[in-house]
C-alpha cells in the first residue's frame, strides 16, 4: 500500500487517499470536512463525470427536449438562447436526469437499449475521471499548493474493475496514487438505504452483465414486456440486489487498501480525529 504503516502515514507530509464504498455513508460528508479544516483538495468524481465525461450528451438531451417546443427550437435556430447544464458537487440531477429509468414511455421511461448506452456512456465517463485521479492530485500539489488529496468515488467504482484480480490495471494505478478506504456499512445502513431510495428512486449505474440478469428476470418474474415496466418500481427492485451484489466486490477491493465503519467515519470531526483513525487501520 502508499502507506504500509502507522509510522508511514503519520510522516507523510503529502497524503493522498479514495474513499470507496455505498453511496449515502459519508464518504463526501467526511470529504468536505476535511476541506474546510485546511490542506485537502476534494476530488469528486461524480462532479468529474457531470463536467466533462456525461457533459456533451447531457446538454445534447436538453437540446432534444428544448426542440420540441416550437418557440425555443425557432430561439435555439437563432442562436439567441444557449442551453447548458448545471453541474454541482453536491447535486447530480443533470447526470441523473439524463441515465434515467427502463420502462414505460407513458412514466417517462427510457427504452432499454437507449437506457443500456446511456449506461455504457457513464462507464466510460467514471472510468476516465478515475484515471484522472493522478493528473488532479498533481494539478492540486503544484498549482494549488495542497499537501493532501481526496478522491470521494461513486458507488459504482466497483462495478468498472476486477476486484478479485491483483493485477487489475485500474486498481493498480489507483493504488499507486491513494491509499484505498473502504467505509464499510452494516445490514442496518442497508436497509436505511433501501428506505431512502424507495422514498426518491434515483437513476443508477450497473454493471452490464448484472443489468441483463436483473431486466430479465424482473420482466420473468412479472409476465410483462418491456412497455409495461413501471420505471420506478423496477430501479426499486434492483437497488436492494445491487447493494448485496457489491458488497462482496468492496470487500474484494479493500484488500488493496483498508477498511473503517460507517459509524468511526461519522464519529470523525477534525482531521486529526481522521489522521489517527488511518493510523490505527494502518
Amino acid at each position: 500500500m502508499l502507506y504500509p504503516d502507522a509510522k508511514s502515514w503519520h510522516s507523510a507530509t503529502r497524503k493522498s487517499v479514495l474513499f470507496f464504498g455505498m453511496s449515502g455513508l459519508g464518504k463526501t460528508h467526511v470529504s468536505k470536512m476535511l476541506v474546510q479544516q485546511g490542506g485537502w483538495f476534494h476530488y469528486s468524481v461524480d462532479y468529474r463525470i457531470g463536467t466533462s465525461g456525461m457533459y456533451r450528451h447531457i446538454k445534447d438531451n436538453l437540446i432534444t427536449h428544448a426542440m420540441r417546443e416550437p418557440f425555443l427550437a425557432e430561439m435555439l435556430r437563432a442562436d439567441a438562447i444557449y442551453i447548458e447544464p448545471n453541474v454541482h458537487d453536491h447535486d447530480l440531477s443533470a447526470v441523473s436526469a439524463y441515465l434515467g429509468k427502463p420502462g414505460n414511455p407513458e412514466k417517462c421511461g427510457l427504452p432499454m437499449a437507449e437506457y443500456t448506452k446511456r449506461q455504457s456512456q457513464f462507464r466510460e465517463a467514471e472510468i476516465a475521471a478515475l484515471i484522472d485521479t493522478e493528473a488532479f492530485m498533481t494539478r492540486a500539489q503544484t498549482l494549488y499548493g495542497y499537501p493532501n488529496f481526496i478522491c470521494d468515488t461513486g458507488g459504482s467504482i466497483c462495478e468498472w474493475v476486477d476486484p478479485e484480480n491483483d493485477a487489475d490495471p485500474l486498481l493498480e494505478k489507483l493504488s499507486e496514487t491513494c491509499l484505498l478506504i473502504w467505509i464499510k456499512g452494516d445490514e442496518a445502513h442497508s436497509q436505511e438505504l433501501i428506505r431512502r431510495f424507495d422514498r426518491a428512486p434515483k437513476p443508477m449505474a450497473y454493471h452490464p452483465d448484472f443489468l441483463a440478469r436483473t431486466w430479465d428476470e424482473y420482466l420473468n418474474d412479472n409476465n410483462i414486456k418491456e412497455d409495461d415496466v413501471d420505471p420506478d418500481a423496477f430501479i426499486r427492485w434492483t437497488y436492494a440486489q445491487a447493494l448485496a451484489h457489491r458488497q462482496p466486490r468492496y470487500a474484494a477491493m479493500a484488500r488493496h487498501g483498508i477498511t473503517v465503519t460507517a459509524e468511526e467515519m461519522h464519529a470523525v470531526a477534525t482531521s486529526d480525529d481522521f489522521d489517527a483513525l488511518i493510523a490505527s487501520r494502518l
